[in-house]
């Protein structure tokens, strides 16, 4: 079985790259030199035609030893600032993947620090990675569409009482097309393969799982169960914590001890539930998921928490966007232990 591959032979989510990692006994990715010149080939370091010397000399030994140490005097040698700017982002980034033991490694420590310095594209892939080897050998295409929102962003729209979410990108590339089962509902124009993922068109999955052109039913209980399995293998993978996620209608819980907001705007609104102040129709209507996270081990979070569940909130925008932070789930929770597992 290549590492590319579910159990039955179906592939998905090529464009994470995960082809390029080889997976550790501890079932971690390794950081290999593919990976590394998967990064150093990416067009904003593609010297121009007018690029200096110093440039294109930099940017060829890196192909051939994408390991090499690079002195500083090298990126100052590049003449175009905003060359020299990119060299030292993606050489920082290099670097921090090169003292860390795995990708997994890596990622936690970027949230532990706040990811300060690396750009929200390179955490956005390596989430993007990550959930490709923790959802390794599944065989369901809403769990793998759910997943797809820990690194896309996602438009929402309510439809005949039921939130969709398409991809975000896909909408605005598609938007100055007037054709499409989707436009009256998105208000724009996703092309007319833009399907909503059912039971009926699951098995097209994985013929397009890198297209991103499929629709997510978060309102029914196939996409929202299909979340929180991506929770919990999300979780398990990262923190090797056992939890259950099952998603609510609504927080039962009078004394309700802790949540997690998925996103900013979760955030923003799960705050002022806290505090329980009086939020418009509008925000709540905002809400697109609710989840009970429950851990399955008895010492996996703060002893004051013991037995209470931590409710977990997904919500739109006012621009009716959703950007999952999946880094929340690594940071937001209330653990016994606070350091991550390195």
């Amino acid at each position: 079985m290549t590492r590319t591959e579910t159990q039955d032979g179906r592939e998905f989510w090529v464009s994470s790259g995960h082809h390029l990692t080889q997976r550790r006994a501890d079932g971690r990715l390794a950081v290999t030199d593919a990976l590394l010149l998967a990064y150093i080939a990416r067009p904003e370091l593609t010297p121009p035609p007018e690029a200096c010397a110093a440039e294109i000399a930099l940017y060829a030994a890196m192909l051939k030893a994408p390991r090499r140490i690079v002195e500083p005097a090298e990126v100052a040698a590049i003449e175009d600032p905003d060359a020299r700017e990119n060299w030292q982002v993606i050489l920082d980034f290099r670097g921090h993947l090169l003292a860390c033991d795995s990708v997994e490694t890596a990622y936690l420590s970027l949230v532990q620090s706040h990811s300060q310095g690396i750009p929200h594209l390179f955490l956005q892939h390596l989430a993007h990675l990550i959930l490709r080897n923790a959802l390794d050998g599944c065989d369901d295409p809403h769990v793998l569409r759910a997943g797809e929102l820990f690194f896309r962003p996602q438009k929402a729209a309510v439809h005949d009482g039921s939130m969709l979410l398409a991809d975000l990108e896909i909408v605005e590339a598609r938007a100055a097309i007037n054709s499409g089962p989707l436009e009256a509902i998105f208000g724009r124009a996703p092309e007319a393969d833009l399907d909503v993922l059912t039971d009926d068109t699951a098995w097209t999955y994985w013929s397009r799982s890198d297209a991103f052109t499929m629709a997510l039913d978060i309102g029914a209980m196939p996409g929202r169960q299909g979340l929180a399995t991506v929770i919990e293998r999300w979780i398990a993978h990262l923190l090797g914590i056992a939890v259950k996620v099952t998603p609510v209608a609504r927080i039962e819980d009078q004394d309700w001890r802790w949540f997690v907001g998925l996103d900013a705007e979760a955030t923003a609104i799960g705050n002022a539930l806290w505090r329980d102040a009086i939020l418009a129709p509008e925000a709540l209507g905002r809400i697109a998921s609710l989840f009970r996270l429950d851990a399955l081990d008895a010492d996996a979070f703060a002893p004051d928490m013991a037995g209470a569940p931590v409710y977990l909130i997904l919500a739109a925008d006012t621009d009716n966007i959703i950007r999952l932070k999946p880094q929340n789930l690594v940071s937001g929770l209330p653990l016994r232990v606070q350091e991550m597992p390195s």
